[in-house]
């Protein structure tokens, strides 16, 4: 029974060091990666993101309005595989002050959103992701960081099949 107890506190004690030298590591400094800004924009945006979610009906009403946009922010091979019809794509990982601008023409644009996690039973154009890290979080996010706020999501989880959303499939176009 000794001999147990040795070896386990030596464990502890390694285990502790590990910890106490990971908590005295010097910050690495890097002004271009704000995560406190990211996690106070996210809080901000929380409510507002909220008030802003649409039904499907909603949704196609509103992409039907004069200055629109329907912006997908998946990759291009999901977009070309299966997309809502008339959608604008932009990936995710290519959202910066200047793409958008070229994508949407002003501030007050009213953008909607939808991503992988709006439909079901279409797992190859739209696999589902984490719940978490689904696609219109960081997008909706990103977009109000860069000073957009006419900014709309689909809200349902739909089926292509059923849904009343027009789709493209197997479009490489781009708009």
């Amino acid at each position: 029974m000794n001999k147990l107890r040795v070896p386990l506190t030596l464990m502890i004690l390694l285990s502790l060091g590990s910890i106490h030298a990971t908590a005295q590591q010097p910050e690495i400094p890097n002004q271009l990666i704000d995560y406190p800004g990211f996690v106070a924009v996210a809080k901000e945006v929380g409510d507002f993101r909220q008030k802003r979610r649409l039904t499907e009906r909603e949704f196609i009403q509103m992409s039907k309005g004069e200055d629109t946009i329907v912006l997908d922010t998946r990759s291009l091979a999901k977009y070309q595989e299966m997309h809502v019809a008339g959608a604008v794509h932009l990936n995710f990982s290519d959202l910066t002050q200047e793409t958008l601008q070229k994508v949407i023409p002003s501030a007050q644009t009213r953008v909607l959103i939808y991503c992988n996690n709006n439909f079901v039973n279409a797992p190859d154009p739209f696999p589902t992701k984490s719940a978490r890290s689904a696609l219109n979080i960081p997008t909706f996010i990103t977009l109000y960081t860069y000073g957009y706020r006419n900014i709309y999501e689909l809200g349902p989880v739909l089926d292509p099949a059923r849904s009343e959303l027009e789709f493209v499939r197997g479009s490489s176009s781009n708009r």
